[in-house]
């Protein structure tokens, strides 16, 4: 089978991925420190064990696989650690993806699918944010994946090395079949910790911020199930080894609920109440992100088909239900 590399493969999203990797024929190969992924994860393909700071280690496992294309997941993911800690988001996200590409462009590798985030927009007030958007971040996690977005386009230009950026907006929910699903540490989404709320196994949720421009004044956000996400990389994947251009996508539902509407459905589909209490908002939070995904469903031919809300409610609890007793939520 054609092989794919895949950094951060054990992780939430990475391991979704592998698994529509492996259902469409590839044989994903993850790379993966461990730090913040699980190798019960890791089901359909190899594990290599590694960082991508240790440039020997990720070139010899491109060299010994021979990927014909690559997932770029690890990264450090955490807003607010990268505002107080920017010099372990420059190191880790930045420099690893140099050591990752050098290694590609060495071992003939000529397409990449990278993991960016709706972050890049900073604060907007578009309604439905479409690529056209500026970009604009406003915290260092966002520049990391901004910088690794511009150095992929003169890595092209050096190389010819093809690259496709994925920006997602929230993703969540689980493998419908149960096998894997979403684990942190800490939790910082507000799904699995209004699950975990509304099961009675942590306190009170806290809503920041109750009094922003949206109906019921809670923040509204793009929810797409990961099993979407997970299919838009292959998607990716395969327009990249027929030969695509690069190009930018954003991944969302392409619809919007706010902190309440999720918080409501969480309650029905647990069977609880969710207990929450109101908190003031976070600096840089903005009223409405919503992703205008047009692009993505033209240019991947793609759909958010598992993304309804009480899709991704039912699913993320059915795992909570399942794994939290084994510590796997």
């Amino acid at each position: 089978m054609t092989k794919i590399l895949v950094t951060g493969g054990a992780g939430y999203v990475g391991s979704h991925a592998c698994k529509a990797l492996a259902a469409a024929g590839y044989e994903p190969v993850v790379f993966d420190n461990l730090c913040a992924g699980h190798d019960w994860a890791v089901k359909w393909g190899p594990l290599e064990e590694g960082d991508l700071l240790d440039r020997d280690r990720i070139a010899a496992v491109i060299g010994a696989h021979k990927p014909a294309g690559a997932i770029h997941f690890a990264s450090f993911a955490y807003v607010g650690e990268s505002v107080t800690d920017p010099g372990k988001y420059w190191r880790n996200n930045v420099t690893g993806a140099i050591n990752l590409c050098d290694a590609l462009v060495a071992a003939d590798t000529k397409a990449i699918v990278f993991s960016s985030s709706c972050t890049v927009y900073g604060l907007t007030e578009a309604a439905f944010i479409s690529e056209a958007e500026p970009v604009a971040p406003i915290n260092p996690y966002g520049n990391t994946k901004r910088a690794i977005e511009i150095m992929l386009a003169d890595f092209e230009t050096a190389t010819g090395m093809r690259n496709t950026v994925l920006r997602y907006f929230n993703a969540a929910g689980c493998d419908a079949d149960g096998e894997i699903g979403e684990v942190h540490d800490p939790e910082t989404h507000l799904m699995p910790l209004a699950i975990a709320a509304a099961a009675g196994d942590r306190d009170a949720l806290k809503i920041f911020g109750t009094d922003y421009p949206t109906p019921d004044g809670t923040c509204i956000r793009d929810y797409i199930h990961v099993t979407d996400l997970a299919d838009a990389h292959v998607r990716a994947v395969q327009r990249m080894l027929d030969g695509g251009a690069s190009d930018v996508f954003n991944l969302g539902a392409g619809a919007g609920y706010s902190v309440c509407e999720v918080i409501d459905a969480v309650g029905r589909i647990v069977g609880n109440p969710v207990q929450a209490i109101e908190d003031g908002r976070r600096a840089g939070d903005p009223a409405r992100l919503v992703a205008d995904i047009a692009h993505a469903q033209q240019g991947l031919g793609w759909q958010p088909v598992h993304s309804s809300l009480d899709n991704i409610v039912s699913t993320a609890w059915n795992w909570y239900r399942a794994h939290a007793a084994a510590g796997q939520a």
